[in-house]
């Protein structure tokens, strides 16, 4: 098994298919988002022509307002990566959402989420009415459990949720709950990375080019759809900020700059959830398949 994660836009899709093309693998996305059907430009989901033929998993299965989970992932992944070895291929698991491959690799045992600062600024700076509104629809049974009142609590429940994309009152039910685990497999873990500077080009390109490929009229055509603007869903990357573009909170040009700031903000809080794995082998991109794939045969 070939576990390739990175932070976004860094080209793990494209690298995870030449992989699989040269050793007969199938792909297994760890993208929280692109499970959901009709949501392709702002969750870069690939296309048919660029899978290239390559068997590619857990994309396309839930419609937007369907409940996808870390628990769900982890069920349909490690049976998945069954079936693939009883084809006699490799299983590729790529993909950036940290909390998905940390459970899939080592089980609910995890940390929740560390601090962030610039999270707990932003939400620190909102009315505590709202906060709580807001809290209510992500997490109900948390909003139970938490006081209106208790500003801190509820910041930091939000800030769990938007670091993992994960209610906080199921995360706290997960850490005891026994799964497989795939540590003993830590070796075939390839990180992909890029200098600082060129990671952000290339981020700032990804928004132009999914403004210009049509993610507002994506957006457009799921609430048409009649899904609604606040589901987990449309809390992802793009989505939001398309939203309040549509409702004339935001000019174009400042939900560009918007959507790019806070790619990169996720690009580093993908490396902070990447730093806890051990035994990962980093590649600066671009890679060469050939030796990677001479690295994991000597494993």
């Amino acid at each position: 098994m070939i576990v390739l994660l990175g932070p976004t836009a860094v080209g793990k899709s494209k690298t995870a298919i030449e992989i699989a093309k040269e050793i007969g693998g199938e792909i297994i996305s760890a993208d929280s988002m692109q499970v959901y059907r009709g949501m392709d430009i702002g969750t870069a989901k690939p296309t048919k022509d660029e899978r290239q033929g390559i068997p590619h998993h857990l994309i396309d299965i839930k419609n937007p307002d369907e409940e996808w989970t870390v628990s769900d992932f982890v069920n349909a992944a490690n049976k998945l990566i069954g079936e693939i070895k009883e084809r006699s291929k490799t299983p590729i698991i790529c993909g950036g959402t940290g909390l998905y491959l940390w459970t899939l690799l080592e089980g609910y045992s995890f940390p929740i989420a560390p601090a962030n600062k610039e999270i707990r600024k932003q939400l620190e700076k909102e009315p505590l009415g709202e906060l709580y509104e807001k809290l209510k629809k992500i997490d109900p049974a948390a909003a139970e459990k938490i006081h209106p009142n208790d500003k801190k609590r509820i910041v930091r429940a939000l800030e769990v949720y938007e670091l993992t994309g994960t209610p906080i009152s199921k995360l706290q039910k997960l850490r005891d709950t026994a799964t497989q685990r795939h540590s003993d497999m830590a070796t075939n873990i390839v990180g992909l990375t890029l200098p600082r500077e060129e990671l952000y080009k290339r981020i700032e390109q990804r928004v132009d080019q999914m403004i210009k490929k049509g993610l507002i009229d994506e957006v457009k055509g799921l609430l048409a759809k009649g899904y609604s603007k606040d589901l987990p869903s449309f809390q992802a990357l793009g989505y939001k900020e398309v939203i309040k573009y549509l409702e004339r909170h935001w000019t174009l040009d400042n939900m560009t700059i918007e959507l790019k700031k806070r790619t990169r903000h996720f690009a580093r809080r993908q490396m902070t959830w990447f730093k806890r794995f051990e035994n990962v082998k980093w590649l600066e991109q671009p890679v060469d398949v050939s030796c990677l794939l001479g690295y994991i045969n000597k494993i």
